[in-house]
């Protein structure tokens, strides 16, 4: 069975126009013959897309190849994309056919490319974790396809202009004969554009682009975390026809910090305390990635690991106010040597306690 026409594009028969657009936007980038050149099979499937985005495009064509689009057994003739249409429910001929397929014998509209929005482009920018807190603007390096410096974009060697194609006479169309009435599509000398350049750049070879490296500067907000995509809008790959620009996203890439772990908007600090300190209580210091101090109250008989929090004084809040909040983690320092005081009073301290840690290990 020949493929439909949805088949061509790789969307379902109930497809919403956005799905079918975002389709022939892919395939079309994929099989254009600028970037497929001398590639006869990419050249057919450009065509195949094309015709079948011009019927599913249009809410009329497509009402009328969804109708009359398949066999039945009724004399069926073949239409774009192999599809067979069967003249035994047609009407007015020449109006339904009109209506499918936009080019009956003596007339239609000129076949030319419809506008492609250009690629995304994505980035890669390292921030110190520090930065990422406070917010930073980089300089990011960019690989575009541009308009040649040395033809302006026309393709053509520089005092001379590309000249109306002699195989279509500038209509981007060809049409076939099928019978009762003529099938369009893309000329293949110039590929729909109406136009051909005899004199092709020497430094583009006549494609009008060429690949260059350029510089962004880019606003990093505050509160960014390892992998955050910033947008820069229209500043992706050029579109084609016509068609707009892509966008260009960076992705951040964070370095990890000594001291703090980030647990969305809050973060967390490892806190040594001593074991009079947790037995007994006491303040200590704590300080944040803005360079403050703060005064941390433990409580007498807080355990290791035990999290005390600080609220507003964690990670700025992406895309909103206010800041998450600072985590200290209690954690019990072992000191390795111990003076001869310190020794006896911590015998003392042993022979004094009588509570056995380990007592519910048995129960």
């Amino acid at each position: 069975m020949p493929e439909s026409l949805y088949d061509t594009l790789g969307v379902k028969k109930g497809a919403s126009a956005d799905e079918i657009k975002k389709a022939y936007r892919k395939l079309a980038r994929q099989y254009h013959p600028d970037t497929n050149q001398g590639d006869k099979s990419a050249e057919e499937r450009f065509k195949q897309v094309q015709t079948a985005y011009d019927v599913l495009s249009d809410p009329e064509k497509r009402k009328a190849y969804d109708r009359f689009g398949s066999t039945n057994g009724r004399g069926p003739t073949a239409g774009p994309g192999g599809v067979n249409v069967d003249f035994g429910d047609l009407g007015d001929l020449g109006d339904i056919l009109g209506g499918i397929f936009g080019n009956v014998r003596g007339g239609g509209r000129r076949g030319r490319p419809q506008p492609v929005r250009g690629a995304d482009v994505e980035t890669e920018v390292r921030l110190s974790f520090e930065d990422s807190l406070r917010g930073a603007e980089a300089k990011v390096p960019v690989e575009l396809t541009v308009a040649c410096s040395q033809c302006g974009g026309t393709g053509a060697e520089p005092g001379t202009a590309p000249v109306i194609c002699p195989e279509c006479n500038g209509r981007g169309v060809v049409s076939e004969s099928q019978g009762l009435f003529a099938l369009s599509q893309p000329c293949p000398r110039c590929r729909g554009n109406g136009t051909v350049i005899e004199k092709p750049c020497d430094r583009c070879h006549g494609t009008g682009q060429e690949r260059r490296t350029k510089r962004y500067s880019v606003k990093i907000p505050a509160g960014v975390k390892d992998g955050t995509r910033v947008r820069l809008k229209g500043k992706g790959e050029p579109g084609a026809n016509g068609g707009p620009p892509g966008d260009l996203f960076v992705v951040t890439r964070v370095t990890p910090s000594r001291l703090y772990e980030r647990r969305g908007n809050d973060l967390v600090i490892d806190v040594p305390v001593t074991y009079p300190e947790a037995a007994l209580g006491a303040t200590v210091e704590v300080p944040t990635p803005f360079g403050e101090r703060l005064s941390l109250k433990v409580k007498a008989g807080s355990q290791d690991g035990a999290l005390l929090r600080m609220r507003g004084h964690g990670a700025p809040k992406l895309n909103a106010s206010g800041k998450g909040d600072l985590l200290a983690r209690l954690r019990l320092t072992v000191p390795k040597k111990l003076s001869k005081k310190e020794k006896e009073a911590l015998e003392e301290l042993r022979n004094a306690s009588h509570a056995d840690p380990r007592e519910g290990l048995f129960a």
